[in-house]
């Protein structure tokens, strides 16, 4: 899940007009004390997406959704005693099929990233 993540992430970078939570999850996965913090990123995250809905700005929304499914499953891997629903992790690559539309790309790249077994 990790490695899906981190692609699907850096394949999503060039495309959105704001970055900084995309990068900020970039550098949390592969620290894994850094993921306690992931509850806060999800916080953060979830204030953009409200804004994106109130103004109807329907790329910016896909892409807070799909980083807040990040966010919480970089948290629920800590094992909290208080994680996010369990299901997080399988809204990833719904939400990154979402995303990709609405930014106009190719949703089959996100398919690809999924899918790769090496």
């Amino acid at each position: 899940m990790l490695r899906e993540m981190r692609e699907l992430i850096e394949f999503f970078i060039p495309h959105a007009r704001d970055t900084e939570t995309l990068e900020r999850l970039l550098r949390m996965i592969d620290d894994r004390g850094s993921w306690p913090r992931a509850h806060h990123l999800f916080d953060h995250i979830r204030h953009k997406t409200l804004r994106a809905h109130r103004v109807h700005d329907i790329q910016a929304e896909a892409q807070f959704l799909f980083e807040e499914a990040c966010a919480k499953t970089l948290f629920n891997f800590t094992h909290s005693t208080a994680p996010f629903d369990p299901d997080s992790p399988y809204w990833i690559v719904p939400n990154a099929l979402t995303c990709a539309q609405k930014l106009g790309l190719d949703p089959m790249d996100v398919v690809r990233i999924v899918a790769r077994t090496d």
